[in-house]
């Protein structure tokens, strides 16, 4: 596995984590205060979800996650702050698999 597959999960983990967490502060704003709009900010949070879910199902097919750990790492992504946490851990696993296909690269 290369690791621009990685790359590309984590920081679309945390853009739509921020972008998440600024459609919740909108959605509150705009029901509770009744102030603003939130249909460019959910539009945006909609097309960079999209992209996160096909980043992250890329990283899970080529890691072999399981579905059920793949449904937990694409809903990490629908619950806001919960993809500051995800993400880490996902890290943490992906590292050792990208640095054994380096070193059977380098002995190929």
């Amino acid at each position: 596995m290369k690791s621009n597959v990685l790359s590309r999960y984590r920081v679309m983990a945390y853009v739509t984590a921020v972008w998440l967490l600024v459609f919740t502060a909108a959605i509150i704003l705009k029901y509770g205060f009744h102030v603003g709009d939130t249909m460019l900010i959910s539009q945006i949070h909609g097309v960079l979800f999209i992209i996160y879910v096909v980043f992250a199902f890329d990283l899970g097919s080529r890691a072999k996650w399981p579905f059920g750990k793949l449904l937990w790492v694409l809903a990490a992504g629908c619950i806001p702050v919960a993809s500051f946490f995800v993400e880490p851990k996902v890290t943490r696993e992906i590292r050792p698999l990208i640095a054994d296909a380096d070193a059977a690269t380098a002995q190929a």
